[in-house]
This record gives C-alpha cells, structure tokens and sequence, in this order.
C-alpha cells in the first residue's frame, strides 16, 4: 500500500502542483487511514466500503482530532480513492456518497476591529525589529494572507505605487491582494528604516521580511510575533496564526463585500471553503435585527 501512496503523492505533486506541505499532510493522513482499515481487518483496498470509511472519521473525532484535520483526511481520503479508480486499481470509489461532515465544521476565531488595533499597535515603529513586526502585522491584516505566504513574499512582489502585492499560494497559484494605505505606510517605513540594517551585507536577499540574520524570517518567529503583541494587548481570546487571516475576511464580509471578491484575495480553490465566513456575519445579523427590529 505504501508504493500506492507513493505513487499518488507524486501525482499530486507532477501533475496537480500541490505544495510540499500539504503532500506531507496527506502522506500522514494516508497511512493512518490504511493502518485504521488494517487494524479492522481488511486485507484489500477493493474491500473497503463507505461504513469503513466514516468509521475512521468518527474514530478521529473521538481521540480529540480537530474538525479541520478531519476534514483534510477525508479530502486526502477522496482523491486517493479517484486517483485509484482513475487508473483503474479500483473499480468503484467508496468515498463517492459521503457528503463533508458540515456539523464539524468550527467557525473560526476572530478579532474585533479594537482588537485588531490594539495587537498591531503593540510593535514600537522607532525599534528596529518593531518596525519590522508593525509591517508584519499590517500586511497580515491587510491582505488575509497565510503565515506561510507572508514569509515567502518577496520584495519585488509589493507594488506600493499601485497598491497591491502579488502571493504565491498553495500549489504555487498566484494572486493579486490590494494593499490599503496603513499597511503602504508601515512596509515603507521597514524598507527604509528597518530593513537595510538587518539586511546587513546579506546584500542579495530576495525576501521583504527578514530577521536578524538578513535571512528570511521563518514562520516559527512569526507565529511567536503574533502571540506575543496578542499578550502584550491582553487579548483574552486564543490567537492562532491564521487569526489575522479569519478577521480579515470576516470583517470584509461585515461591511459588505461580496463572497467571490473576498474567496479570490483569500486564495480558496473553492469558494465553499469561502462560505464558513458567513455563519458569522449570519450571527452578526440576528444580533442586529433582535436589537432594533420592533417584534425581535
């Protein structure tokens, strides 16, 4: 079975583009997949059936694995199964009738607009790395890009002229993300401030943000820049790397900005993933229409 894997990652990777990340998700998410269906005693691919299938998904839920990991599994699990059918190892794909477990999905944490001021004002613009992480999470908010995306952006990427930057996403798909004023302000004051003395006679590096060493910074750091202005703000909500990302989404979505627009700056392939967004604005309108309609 491992040869079967292998054979389908490499598949996703020559062919589909995937990036190296999410093919070592699916290679972790495959083998305990198979080693679940061994573990139940079936000794052929041919022989498993949906039941099997939503029995290693509830298994999951049941040790504590989080929704969005299952449904990566169950997203790894579909196209291993086509890909099998496809070249004809399998006669029939069993995940063909199982719809995406909708009552798993968890809505994402967000900040409020004060609450999103308060953690990017907490980087002092007058220190060297402050300027840096103020630019950091300007852009962040600014664009709903991913951690990973955001230490990957290269300078000749950003357009402060226009106004947008262009991001390689997931597969290497690119995509162009408006920039708005504040965050213009912030990349150009680390460009000229900041930049030059941590670039230092690192005199090639292609990458906008960087760390002391004139090297691009890491997503370690990063994530550690987030939390840290997230304790110094005493934000008392649990603030994950992609927070950023959830409230600029959500509040674009609040103010009135439509579900493709806001699908495209994020990068989604698939604008369902998109529409997890719109349970919070949903939640937001019932609270507006309880306060002021006249029979709430």
């Amino acid at each position: 079975m491992e040869e079967l894997i292998d054979s389908f990652l490499d598949y996703l990777s020559v062919e589909r583009g995937l990036a190296k990340n999410t093919i070592a998700s699916y290679r972790v998410d495959l083998r305990r997949y198979l080693a679940f269906i061994s573990a139940s005693g079936i000794s052929a691919l041919s022989k498993i059936s949906k039941s099997n299938i939503m029995d290693f998904m509830l298994a999951e839920k049941e040790k504590g694995v989080s929704p969005v990991s299952i449904a990566r599994r169950l997203a790894a699990m579909r196209m291993f199964h086509r890909f099998l059918a496809r070249e004809r190892i399998l006669k029939e794909d069993p995940t063909n009738l199982i719809d995406s477990p909708k009552l798993w999905k968890k809505i994402p944490d967000t900040l409020s607009l004060n609450e999103v001021e308060a953690l990017i004002a907490q980087p002092d613009p007058l220190d060297l790395q402050g300027c840096r992480d103020r630019a950091i999470l300007e852009t962040l908010y600014a664009t709903g890009m991913r951690v990973s995306e955001a230490v990957n952006l290269r300078k000749d990427n950003v357009n402060m002229d226009v106004g947008f930057l262009r991001c390689v996403g997931k597969g290497n798909k690119e995509r162009v993300i408006p920039l708005g004023k504040k965050a213009i302000h912030s990349i150009q004051r680390y460009l000229e401030f900041s930049r030059p003395k941590l670039l230092g006679k690192n005199s090639n590096a292609e990458f906008l943000f960087l760390n002391r060493s004139g090297k691009s910074i890491s997503r370690q750091s990063l994530w550690k820049i987030i939390k840290r202005c997230g304790v110094k703000a005493k934000i008392k909500k649990l603030i994950k790397p992609h927070t950023l990302r959830h409230s600029f989404a959500t509040h674009l979505l609040e103010r009135g900005a439509d579900l493709r627009s806001v699908q495209e700056m994020l990068g989604h392939s698939d604008i369902s993933t998109t529409q997890i967004y719109t349970h919070i604005n949903k939640d937001r309108l019932k609270s507006v229409h309880k306060m002021f309609h006249p029979r709430p």
